[in-house]
């Protein structure tokens, strides 16, 4: 099939290919392209090319192995998929885990912690013991929204207390060989120099649960009723947290976090860990920290979210957002039909009348917190291009003025808006002008943005969603990035 025959879209798991970010290597650290043919068809990317399904089967065939090891799981088949029925939970608390199986037979749970551990990534903590597996309910779907509310308990995972706080991925595996992941977060309230902010949200905003043709849908996709993928229009404008995440059951983006925690633990920074949704339910106070790290695309905040960071900036709390895009939908959360809070996430976008969903559009723009906002999409990595490089930020990094850090802007960039308000300030500087080439071929640029509050907080904003890659992916890692994020870290932490 030639190319011009192919039209290509970015969503969910089919975008970003995760298999076993353990044994296979590391998570994916940008969104890359899926194809799908002019009859709508879509071709994940566990799919042998050119294999056809039969004609009475379903239209994805089972997802391929080149290894010989372990398959990943896919959301036609189910062979294995699950959810956890909370958010983050503390040492002493316990997780509930509502898994799939088919066909039914028994089941592992290898849980593994994210961290440096020499260059592993993430250090296997416990094995659950052989599970029997069953074949739950098909997932419940009201007015685009899918819901696995209904699926029995599966595993109870009680956290000892003498577990670290971190985050963590279930990874389960069948008898006969299928995977899937679970992320969870283990959180407690003991003080840190830094709170690292998972971004669940924006996880779940993107999630296209279950990628099957028919009946998946996230804020951006949805299927109609003959498998083409539908656009934001379509969209659901409620998802819920109840459900497994597509694919092999990691979120779009959650590598970014996952470099930023690696790199952290390497040099020994003191950190706690919270979840968006811990953020917004009031869970956290972080005044209590130095710093608050938001380390991956944050898209989509509630209300109560900026007004927490905005207060805890305003009592001398620093920020730091290492990736682009951040805080561009207001959302709304709910409880599930059992009561449970904070279970649906809504954002209705531009579905209908109704009040305005961009916070720039209500009159607080981006910029008014983080100090530059989103500009647009980046099609292609470009270099970002170093600017005031007498500043402390690049201090011992080796860059100089216009040096050009290769590949650093990419999959989407923020700058400053000259008509927009800025924050309260003591100080600003922009440390980074990157031109870059937009998906229309227009010449625009990216800016790397840091301020000094009234209140002594620091804020910093990278600007590029590949900060965070170049921390600690391989194939991806910049030293002079690493130095600029140590200085800015130390800075915050009042380290010698």
């Amino acid at each position: 099939m030639g190319s011009d025959q192919i039209r290509r879209w970015e969503s969910g798991a089919l975008a970003h290919a995760v298999t076993d970010p353990f044994g296979q290597g590391p998570v994916p650290w940008l969104r890359g392209n899926v194809t799908y043919f002019d009859d709508g068809q879509v071709v994940p990317w566990y799919v042998e090319p050119g294999r056809q399904p039969a004609d009475d089967g379903p239209r994805v065939p089972a997802p391929r192995s080149s290894t010989g090891g372990p398959r990943s799981a896919d959301d036609v088949h189910r062979q294995i998929k699950g959810f956890a029925s909370t958010g983050a939970v503390a040492p002493g608390g316990a997780i509930d885990f509502h898994v799939t199986v088919d066909p039914p037979q028994e089941f592992g749970v290898d849980v593994y912690r994210i961290g440096h551990y020499g260059g592993d990534g993430a250090k296997k903590i416990t094995t659950s013991p052989r599970l029997s597996g069953i074949v739950q309910p098909s997932p419940l779907t009201a007015d685009r929204t899918v819901s696995c509310h209904h699926w029995w308990l599966s595993w109870r995972l009680q956290i000892p207390s003498y577990w670290s706080i971190g985050a963590y991925v279930a990874v389960l595996t069948t008898a006969d060989g299928y995977r899937s992941h679970i992320p969870f977060t283990v959180r407690d309230d003991h003080p840190a120099d830094l709170l690292l902010l998972l971004p669940d949200i924006t996880w779940q905003a993107y999630n296209l649960y279950p990628e099957d043709g028919r009946t998946g849908a996230s804020l951006y996709h949805a299927w109609d009723e003959d498998g083409r993928l539908l656009g934001e229009s379509d969209a659901a404008a409620t998802v819920s947290f109840d459900r497994p995440y597509a694919g092999a059951g990691l979120p779009l983006h959650v590598g970014h976090a996952y470099d930023f925690i690696r790199f952290a633990e390497r040099y020994g920074y003191d950190l706690a860990y919270a979840d968006a949704r811990d953020l917004h339910a009031g869970h956290i106070d972080p005044t209590r920290y130095r710093g608050l790290v938001f380390p991956g695309h944050d898209e989509y905040w509630s209300a109560t979210m900026r007004g927490t960071v905005e207060r805890a900036r305003d009592q001398g709390t620093s920020l730091v957002f290492l990736s682009a895009n951040t805080m561009y939908w207001q959302v709304e959360l709910g409880p599930a039909p059992s009561g449970v809070p904070d279970r649906l996430l809504t954002c209705r976008k531009r579905q209908g009348p109704g009040k305005p969903v961009l916070w720039r559009e209500i009159d607080r723009p981006e910029q008014q917190l983080i100090g530059i906002q989103y500009a647009g999409r980046v099609p292609d990595p470009h270099p970002l291009v170093v600017r005031n490089a007498e500043h402390w930020l690049w201090e011992a990094t080796g860059a100089h003025e216009g040096d050009e850090i290769e590949g650093l802007v990419a999959g989407e960039a923020d700058r400053y808006f000259p008509r927009t308000p800025l924050p309260e300030h003591d100080e600003r500087i922009l440390l980074a002008h990157s031109p870059y080439n937009d998906t229309e071929g227009a010449l625009r640029h990216q800016e790397t943005s840091l301020y000094r509050a009234p209140s002594g907080a620091l804020v910093f904003a990278s600007g590029t969603f590949a900060w965070s890659p170049a921390l600690d992916r391989p194939g991806h890692v910049d030293a002079r990035v690493q130095r600029a994020t140590a200085n800015l870290l130390d800075r915050i932490c009042k380290r010698d």
